[in-house]
């Protein structure tokens, strides 16, 4: 499962990001974009050495910024579930060009 479907997934939970540069946000995931860009409401950031706090009403975080993300189970699992349930109900048979009636050709191999 991509990064982006379990962001999605996510909406609304309670997450942990930590930054390149050590610092760390914790608060409930808004939205997120195609870059990854997070927006996060009721934060609390840690500085880098967890000596300083600060609490933030809401804040964006960049995507390029970003070293990791601390994702609740429950949402890790409802993931898993769906990308199951995706491949059992995936269409069977025959795959590429033309599917199973061949190249399109009007006549059967051979025929005039």
């Amino acid at each position: 499962m991509l990064p982006q479907a379990i962001l999605k997934l996510a909406r609304d939970e309670q997450l942990m990001i930590e930054l390149k540069n050590g610092e760390t946000f914790n608060g409930k995931l808004v939205s997120c974009d195609f870059m990854m860009n997070l927006n996060l409401e009721d934060v609390i950031c840690t500085s880098k050495d967890a000596q300083k706090f600060w609490r933030i009403p809401s804040c964006t975080i960049r995507g390029n910024l970003i070293k990791s993300i601390r994702i609740p189970d429950h949402i890790l699992d409802k993931a898993q579930q769906e990308a199951e349930e995706e491949r059992t109900n995936q269409r069977g048979g025959f795959r590429g060009r033309g599917g199973f009636r061949g190249r399109g050709r009007g006549t059967p191999r051979g025929g005039k």
